[in-house]
């Protein structure tokens, strides 16, 4: 007599697992989130790319804030990745030190679907 014989019938084992509808959803979450993830990748990735130039000029200390436009804007043409700040949107200032400090800010706007935009506010300064 084999084991499945002996079980009750009032104690039937309930199946565990995915049903279809929820696969369904649950790929249907992670589509969305792969998408947005994908549009905002790349804005954070400039973020850190215009962190990274405004620290490198900012460690050069340049006398002018013509010097660090200047800079700047030589940065953005082999950087090709800077597409949304201009040099003029650069705050430069000295702290107490007499150390160049530079500010930089920027909105953006993803277009996710339909009317519906995610807006990202990108705040930094040169450490």
């Amino acid at each position: 007599m084999n084991r499945c014989s002996r079980l009750p019938l009032s104690s039937s084992r309930r199946q565990r697992g995915l049903s279809l509808i929820g696969l369904l959803f649950w790929g249907a979450v992670v589509a969305c989130v792969a998408v947005v993830g994908m549009k905002v990748f790349p804005t954070v990735l400039e973020f850190y790319t215009v962190q990274r130039v405004v620290d490198r000029i900012a460690s050069s200390n340049p006398a002018t804030v013509p010097q660090v436009r200047e800079q700047f804007d030589h940065a953005t043409i082999t950087e090709y990745s800077i597409a949304s700040i201009k040099s003029s949107d650069l705050i430069v200032t000295k702290d107490s030190n007499d150390k160049v400090v530079i500010e930089f800010s920027w909105d953006k706007e993803i277009d996710l679907f339909g009317p519906v935009y995610l807006l990202i506010k990108y705040r930094g300064k040169s450490r």
